[in-house]
């Protein structure tokens, strides 16, 4: 029996060809961004319709990278628990102190009543995490962060095309973190992107692209200066060469999984799960199982992977925390995803639908 696999990325003969031509330019990577790289920017840019972007080698850069513009020492920093630790560890290494959120049950994103409740006089920014695709409510979030002088910075990791009000996650908040890697909706080797849409915007790319090569400024040949502390955060050519591929063929691929999505939402016999929704990009979907060791070993059996998005971070021993957070709780204990991707066929999607119900208590 063929194994269906949790994520499978597509690529052609594209791909291949832009990998070829990189690989014989002997240009595989600039500090500075230029050629491919700033072509991705570009070309990104356009896509979600920004002021203007930094591209980076991880999602994880991404959001270190913007945590850095705003002062967060010895701040709150209101996010879910519900995410992958990297959100989290962003929030440390620059200076700040996570405040755990509960999600809502039905989207699995940060609870918005519950934010309005834990902002306090130390509260600085908030991280709302786009989870599996679904869109945050931005227009909530962007009102209260107003109101309360809250930096937002979103973490898009699983939402490159996903909408908000009919235009793309990417196009609405301040600084918005990206993420790029094989098992995502744009895949890549690895890659991460900040998209900018301060008024300062050329001040703030000016200071991320800095940061993103060690510090390095004012540049003229093999002069330069380093007036702050930065990272090598930069991006690779062959990353940028296969994102730029992918990029055109993103939409496309989102449309795939919508009306995978939409067969789960129909056919899966499970009142916990994942809603179905135009606006979400579905980098994951998830089902609730009441057992779910039973459940992953019998699915493993039938040749279908799943898996566990996320253990939440609360409970780790590092960000142990007294706080209870319920639903994020809850669904830590129950979550499983189960394949979307745009590689399955009709049987496969057949399979995975009658093995879910079959296996599902």
């Amino acid at each position: 029996m063929k194994k269906i696999k949790l994520f499978d990325p597509i690529f052609d003969h594209n791909e291949e060809k832009a990998i070829q031509k990189v690989l014989k330019s002997k240009k595989w990577a600039s500090g500075s961004g230029v050629g491919l790289v700033e072509k991705f920017e570009n070309e990104f840019k356009k896509y979600v319709n920004t002021k203007d972007c930094v591209a980076v080698n991880s999602g994880t850069s991404a959001l270190n990278l913007a945590m850095s513009t705003i002062d967060i020492k010895n701040k709150d920093v209101l996010v879910p628990s519900l995410t992958f630790v990297s959100t989290i560890h962003s929030i440390i290494i620059n200076g700040g102190k996570p405040v755990f959120v509960d999600i809502e049950p039905n989207t699995l994103c940060i609870d918005i009543k519950k934010i309005k409740k834990s902002i306090t006089k130390k509260t600085k920014a908030c991280i709302p995490v786009h989870f599996g695709g679904m869109p945050c409510n931005l227009a909530q979030l962007k009102r209260i962060s107003n109101e309360n002088n809250i930096s937002l910075i979103e973490d898009a990791a699983h939402a490159t095309g996903t909408k908000f009000g009919n235009k793309k996650i990417g196009s609405h908040g301040n600084l918005v973190c990206f993420s790029f890697h094989p098992v995502k909706n744009l895949a890549m080797p690895n890659g991460g992107l900040i998209a900018i849409n301060n008024k300062n915007y050329k001040e703030i790319r000016s200071e991320l692209l800095s940061k993103r090569w060690c510090g390095i400024t004012d540049r003229k040949g093999f002069k330069y200066d380093v007036k702050k502390l930065g990272w090598n955060y930069y991006m690779n050519d062959f990353s940028a060469a296969i994102g730029i591929e992918q990029l055109k063929k993103v939409d496309k691929l989102n449309s795939i999984r919508k009306k995978v999505a939409k067969r789960y939402d129909k056919e899966i016999n499970i009142e916990q799960k994942m809603p179905f929704s135009n606006s979400c990009s579905y980098h994951l979907y998830w089902i609730l199982v009441k057992n779910r060791v039973k459940f992953m070993k019998k699915m493993s059996e039938s040749n279908i992977e799943t898996g566990i998005h996320y253990r939440p971070v609360h409970t780790m021993s590092m960000y142990k925390a007294r706080k209870k957070l319920p639903i994020t709780e809850y669904v830590g204990n129950h979550i499983v995803s189960i394949p979307i991707h745009p590689n399955l066929s009709e049987q496969d999607i057949e399979r995975i639908i009658l093995y879910v119900n079959k296996f599902v208590e």
